[in-house]
């Protein structure tokens, strides 16, 4: 068999650019519209042998370990210092640029240029500082925001590395040849970014799959920068004026772990089956399967895909789905993620959500994934419903318990300024909610207030405005709330766990009385997500009621009742006749009798408060 031509970088660009998507985020976006036969599989000839790069003693380190990177690159002062002059340069003189403009007063004129110039800077140095550029864009307590909204547009997009290259590292990692793993094969890689390439092939079972391939010597060149970013942050951190809310150094720790989760492939293939378990029974949610016999840490080999870009309406409409629904899909398994499994995606852009063509919203590429603390999906749900309800001060306590101020802080100054910048946000109701213009808004905040924004919550923050994002090119007219706060309100009256059960009573009562417009609120916005079923609602709001953690609630409920000393029928008939319609006669006795009988006679008695 003959081998392929050798790709130059600029034929390379020109293949991929005829069969795929312009890609604007980072990596992996396949092909734009799934269904297209436009790349052609060919049986994979046998490239002759080439050699891969020397392997580096860095390659054997599976797991971020900064001591071990030191130790390595301490015996190694060359290649740092090579690297730091190159780093050092290109920001020295982007720094120099910035001081100009403000000793020529030109500051404003050269605003926008300097921040193309910013992306323009980290782009060039690779992918360590591609990353670092894309995490700084969801950080509005330290970057700027004609910054941010340039960092934002960081592209992951570097030109493909030689195939034979890449063939290589396949046999080398899968332990056979090419065409003894893949029938047939693209002659070219799909796509291309900082971290690998991808090429469409198929299985000699029929199955059409993705070969994602790590660029060679990723490693190293990845713990070089990690290395030098580090010695920074231990000379130079404890001069720069941060409220990050915790070393430096640890920040750079930490980002230097989830690059090198990243990085590797089988735990990248771990996450796709745990995250395909969380959805296990969904319909509306499609997780490619991993092929575990064709995969290995520098290879994944995974289900292919057939569906369209989100961003790709024209071709959603035209193969007769609604754009409506792959939205209302993708706001509430986002949700799901964030407050029921607390494992969520935290790269949701549009080259990684497709909508299928069943109707099915397909997730792909779960390198960069991240878990919640049970405590922590909880308070982000109550923090939710707080800024629905405008209840500042509890939103603030709900800030601290999440790790945006700390715990000494003073919030009285805080507490009007959060409801000067929200209450214009949310406006006069809740369909007025958008959730960029929050982002925005209380990124100004960040800079009169001691707020910071901890890791996890800037990889939230970056997955719900990307996603708001997805769902305004679809909709205009979209607003993120209201498929969320229906979801979250259902979550609450429906939820079983203590912590959601507190919740739902601090929602509810307030200053030590009953809300009967917030109860009815609730319901009537729950009632509008497809999933709310009140009766069994109704029979775990008696459950509870009845129940010995229910006390409190049975009281509070009956001093609401009697009030002002008269009975509060105008409200219980309010929400009477909004639910009224979902109750038949016998599913009511029904709903009543199920709830009673869970209790004895002893748990029944203590239905009336006790004096």
């Amino acid at each position: 068999m003959g081998r392929f031509p050798k790709l130059t970088a600029e034929k390379s660009n020109a293949n991929i650019k005829k069969n795929v998507a312009v890609f604007t985020f980072l990596k992996f976006p396949l092909i734009e519209d799934f269904s297209s036969k436009s790349i052609n599989l060919r049986p994979h000839p046998v490239p002759n042998p080439k050699p891969l790069p020397p392997q580096s003693e860095l390659d054997n380190i599976r797991r971020y370990d900064a001591q071990a990177i030191a130790n390595y690159y301490r015996r190694r002062p060359w290649k740092v210092m090579g690297r730091a002059l190159e780093v050092l340069w290109s920001f020295g003189f982007f720094l120099t640029c910035l001081l100009w403009d403000q000793w020529t007063h030109q500051v404003e004129y050269y605003k926008r240029q300097r921040a193309e110039d910013l992306r323009e800077l980290l782009t060039k140095l690779g992918p360590t500082f591609i990353k670092v550029g894309q995490a700084l864009s969801t950080r509005p307590d330290l970057v700027r925001r004609d910054f941010l909204e340039e960092l934002i547009k960081l592209q992951d997009q570097l030109p493909p590395f030689d195939n034979d290259l890449a063939f290589r590292l396949m046999e080398e990692q899968l332990g056979m040849k090419v065409d003894e793993a893949y029938r047939e094969i693209s002659a070219h890689p799909v796509a291309a970014a900082s971290l690998g390439q991808v090429y469409r092939a198929m299985l000699f079972s029929g199955e059409e799959v993705a070969v994602k391939v790590q660029r060679p010597n990723l490693r190293p060149r990845l713990s070089l920068d990690l290395y030098l970013m580090r010695l920074g942050a231990q000379k130079f951190g404890r001069f720069l004026p941060l409220n990050l809310g915790h070393d430096l150094t640890l920040i750079v720790d930490e980002f230097g772990i989830k690059l090198f989760e990243e990085i590797d492939y089988l735990n990248e293939g771990r996450n796709a089956e745990k995250f395909a378990e969380n959805f296990h029974g969904d319909p509306e949610v499609k997780v490619p399967c991993i092929y575990w016999q064709y995969s290995n840490q520098k290879v994944l080999t995974l289900e292919w895909i057939q569906g369209f870009k989100l961003t790709d309406t024209d071709k959603i409409r035209a193969a007769g789905l609604d754009p409506s629904d792959i939205i209302r899909i993708g706001v509430t398994s986002g949700l799901r993620q964030l407050l029921e499994h607390g494992f969520f995606h935290a790269d949701p852009h549009p080259g990684n959500l497709f909508a299928t063509l069943d109707g099915r919203m397909a997730y792909i590429d779960f390198g960069m994934m991240d878990q919640l603390e049970p405590g922590t999906k909880e308070t982000i749900a109550s923090s939710i419903v707080q800024l629905i309800n405008k209840d500042y001060l509890a939103l603030t306590e709900d800030f601290i318990a999440l790790g945006f101020l700390a715990p000494n802080t003073d919030i009285t100054p805080i507490i009007p300024a959060l409801e000067n910048v929200f209450g214009g946000a949310i406006g006069q109701s809740v369909q007025d909610f958008n959730f960029k213009t929050i982002t925005d808004d209380f990124s100004e905040l960040m800079y009169d207030y001691p707020f910071r924004v901890p890791a996890k919550f800037a990889l939230i923050i970056r997955s719900l405005v990307t996603q708001e994002g997805l769902a305004l090119s679809l909709d205009p007219n979209f607003k993120i709330v209201e498929v969320a706060y229906p979801y979250v309100a259902r979550r609450l009256l429906t939820g079983e766990s203590p912590q959601l059960r507190r919740q739902l009573i601090d929602v509810l009562f307030k200053d030590g009385k009953f809300q009967w417009q917030r109860l009815e609120n609730m319901l009537s916005i729950a009632r509008s997500d497809r999933q709310f079923d009140l009766l069994p609602t109704a029979q775990l709001g008696l459950q509870f009621l009845f129940s010995e953690e229910g006390l409190y609630l049975r009281r509070q409920i009956l001093l609401a009742l009697t009030e002002d000393d008269r009975l509060h029928t105008d409200e219980v008939q309010r929400i009477w006749g909004l639910v009224k319609d979902d109750f038949k006669p016998q599913e009511l006795v029904n709903v009543a009798w199920n709830a009673v009988r869970e209790f004895s006679l002893a748990g029944v008695s203590t239905i009336l408060p006790q004096r």
